[in-house]
């Protein structure tokens, strides 16, 4: 992910899909978070849009996840 993902496009996807989102996004954050401490990063504005494209999409399945338990 070079850049942040708008809200529809993420609800545009699969649950599967959503999955192996997350789980680059949570292996990005872990590498920036380890440049961070070995003084190695560039900027604090990616960590941030990591951080927040994780609460995007976390929040997007749980909307799919409910809405497909009640329907």
């Amino acid at each position: 992910m070079a850049k942040a993902t708008k809200a529809a496009d993420v609800r545009a996807r699969t649950p599967d899909e959503l999955g192996t989102m997350l789980l680059d996004l949570r292996k990005e954050q872990f590498n920036l978070r380890f440049q961070r401490a070995t003084g190695q990063t560039e900027g604090i504005k990616r960590v941030r849009a990591v951080r927040r494209d994780i609460a995007r999409v976390k929040t997007i399945l749980a909307e799919k996840q409910r809405s497909a338990a009640q329907g």
